[in-house]
């Protein structure tokens, strides 16, 4: 029997770093909410204990490198499961591009090998055993709009955004994600967390209040190394978008619009500035 899962994008609407703590991660606060462009998982059982991934994108590691086998491969030694499997992934979502697609894929593993194995995981504890993997795919496992702190680890799930056409730009620029950790210099930081303004404007309904606020602490770094994405960023916002952020850590700029028309235009207009750009809406 086959198990097909379906793994959706996340987008930031804010990413807030509060501070350095002291296990040398940073306590964030942020809004994170998903989008309809989505990868796909086939999980087939096997009788023979082994793990095999496959993916339609040849350069993507299919070994203890990509995060749905290291999903696997935790669960069958943490419950000592026997039987093998094989996943199929079908990538949609751009790869290395602040959108969670890794993260989210290994979610939909999690969720996936909690039915087929009968597992009777809670939430909590497949949130404990994803953040072994990711920071990221806690939040991946509840999906929605969240409020999200931490490392990533507490999510809170909160009234779903105004629904609008979310315009996803990603130049052919490679961001990692530990080194602008690395280089943000918390302290001096000329910044306002917004995360808590968001996610008001979001509770009551108020699509403007959310816009005007978007924002991410990390593109003091990320726009500084690749001046490129400023560029974009400015030129979505001149294009007349309601509001315009980068999502995670880059490189993917996206920005926000209620009007289908007009954010049909800022995407044609961003094609031949942009290798990979998309249209797409939010979910509930």
């Amino acid at each position: 029997m086959e198990w097909i899962e379906r793994a959706p994008a996340k987008i930031n609407l804010t990413l807030d770093v509060l501070y350095r703590r002291a296990d040398d991660y940073h306590e964030l606060e942020m809004i994170m909410s998903s989008v309809d462009l989505a990868d796909y998982l086939t999980f087939t059982p096997l009788e023979e204990d082994k793990i095999e991934v496959f993916t339609n994108k040849a350069f993507l590691p299919v070994d203890q490198r990509n995060h749905v086998y290291q999903i696997i491969k935790l669960v069958k030694e943490r419950y000592n499961i026997r039987e093998g499997m094989l996943v199929e992934i079908e990538k949609k979502i751009p790869v290395a591009a602040g959108l969670g697609g890794g993260s989210t894929d290994a979610a939909a593993a999690l969720r996936a090998l909690n039915r087929i194995w009968e597992l009777n995981l809670s939430v909590q504890e497949m949130i404990e055993l994803g953040m072994q993997v990711g920071t990221d795919v806690p939040y991946s496992i509840v999906g929605g709009t969240a409020f999200v702190s931490g490392r990533g680890e507490i999510v809170t799930p909160i009234n779903p955004m105004p629904s609008c056409w979310v315009v996803l730009a990603k130049p052919r620029i490679s961001v990692s994600t530990k080194t602008v950790f690395r280089a943000l210099e918390v302290e001096r930081l000329d910044y306002i967390p917004k995360s808590r303004i968001v996610a008001d404007a979001i509770e009551i309904g108020d699509y403007k209040g959310m816009a005007d606020n978007l924002s991410n602490a990390l593109e003091a770094v990320t726009f500084e190394r690749h001046p490129k994405l400023r560029q974009l960023s400015e030129r979505m916002e001149r294009y007349g978008m309601d509001g315009v952020t980068m999502s995670g850590s880059g490189p993917t700029i996206i920005g926000f619009s209620q009007n289908y028309s007009r954010a049909k235009r800022v995407y044609n207009s961003l094609r031949g500035f942009c290798e990979e750009v998309y249209i797409t809406r939010t979910l509930k």
